[in-house]
């Protein structure tokens, strides 16, 4: 039996401060939902989570982008629709002109609505959405990923120019006559039959056009999809790593609370026996 060198009560002390850091370190794991308490408890699931967590924020980037363009193209579609019931009315005007009963009287009257029409196909092609036109000889692109290589995954999406000269055919205010000039009226019965023809031209360009901003916006919708599995995922992936099981780790600190509250009474046992010498020399 020794006094100096007390080993049972140096144990039950390491012990106790053993217990008492994983009870703490488990008090923060609960607190923070966090498994990883500090960069030691798993420094290589740390660095994946890391780059897991990068991953997530350049797809949620990449579905913003995604959403803007799905709404700048069906702001594009919004308006072409209106073009096509503009250029509905436009044809029916014509063929109306080109009726041999009606005067050119009655076709100034005509006119008149189907100028209007002209200003309005005018004004559309000069719209913008945020400042980008919506309708241009100018294809946009959307960033939607990387490649392995760090480059930028684009997505073409049509420009659809209201501008090109089917529809400038139509919509120029210039007047018309029936040598060659390019631009629709109805003011006579010739005017009306040469406009009719540029019309139904127009017409085939806006079908095409819009049937192309239709496949945009499928297109653009499947990848947004598609991205949006693939953050659900990675967040998935991201989880298992870094997120604390709530169930197990409340039983872990259970244990330690235990073990905190064991190590502290045999410590204080630990303490009591160098006493014992006492009844030796007494």
């Amino acid at each position: 039996m020794i006094i100096n060198t007390n080993i049972g009560s140096a144990n039950a002390a390491r012990i106790l401060a053993e217990s008492s850091s994983a009870l703490t370190k488990s008090l923060k794991r609960l607190s923070t939902g966090s498994r990883i308490a500090s960069i030691a408890d798993d420094s290589a699931g740390s660095a994946v989570a890391f780059k897991f967590s990068a991953d997530i924020r350049r797809l949620k980037a990449s579905d913003a982008n995604l959403g803007n363009m799905i709404s700048y193209s069906q702001t594009q579609d919004g308006y072409m629709e209106k073009v096509a019931g503009a250029l509905e009315r436009m044809s029916e005007l014509a063929m109306l002109s080109t009726d041999e009963t009606k005067s050119d009287t009655d076709r100034n009257l005509y006119q008149k609505e189907f100028s209007e029409l002209k200003s309005f196909l005018r004004d559309v092609g000069s719209k913008s959405f945020n400042g980008t036109a919506l309708f241009s000889s100018n294809n946009l692109s959307v960033a939607v990923g990387t490649n392995t290589n760090g480059s930028a995954i684009k997505l073409a999406v049509y420009g659809a120019d209201l501008n090109a000269t089917n529809y400038k055919n139509v919509s120029m205010t210039l007047a018309a006559d029936v040598t060659g000039n390019t631009v629709a009226n109805v003011s006579t019965k010739e005017d009306a039959a040469y406009a009719l023809g540029k019309i139904q031209t127009a017409i085939g360009s806006l079908a095409t056009d819009r049937a192309q901003v239709g496949a945009n916006l499928s297109r653009l919708e499947s990848e947004k999809s598609s991205i949006a599995t693939l953050r659900d995922n990675l967040s998935a992936a991201r989880s298992r790593i870094v997120d604390v099981d709530v169930a197990e780790e409340s039983a872990n600190f259970a244990k330690q609370q235990i073990l905190v509250q064991s190590g502290t009474a045999m410590l204080a046992q630990a303490n009591i026996l160098p006493q014992s010498a006492l009844r030796l020399i007494s």
